[in-house]
C-alpha cells in the first residue's frame, strides 16, 4: 500500500510512525491521551503508547497489514497532531 507523507513531528522507527509528546503535567498528558483514545476508537485503529508523568510516546502501525505503516496510521497521526494544534 502506498503511504502518504510522514506527518509533521513523526518519524519512522522500526516500521512504525513514532512521536514523543511533552506536556506541563500529568493531567495535561492524560487529557491528551483521552482525546487520542476517542479518535482511535472512532477509527477502530489503536496506537501503542507509553506514558510517564508528563510525556506520552505514541507508535502507530497496522497489525493487519503485517505491522507496517499504512494510510490508516498517517491519517490517525494527522488527527493526533490536530489535538495539540
Amino acid at each position: 500500500m502506498t503511504v502518504g507523507k510522514t506527518p509533521e513531528g513523526w518519524t519512522l522507527v522500526d516500521n512504525a510512525l513514532t512521536r514523543n509528546f511533552e506536556f506541563d503535567d500529568f493531567v495535561a498528558a492524560f487529557a491528551f491521551m483521552t482525546k487520542v483514545a476517542l479518535l482511535a476508537e472512532k477509527a477502530d485503529h489503536h496506537p501503542s503508547w507509553h506514558n510517564v508523568y508528563n510525556t506520552v510516546k505514541i507508535s502507530l502501525n497496522t497489525h493487519d497489514a503485517g505491522d507496517t505503516v499504512t494510510d490508516k496510521d498517517v491519517a490517525l497521526a494527522n488527527e493526533i497532531n490536530a489535538c495539540i494544534a
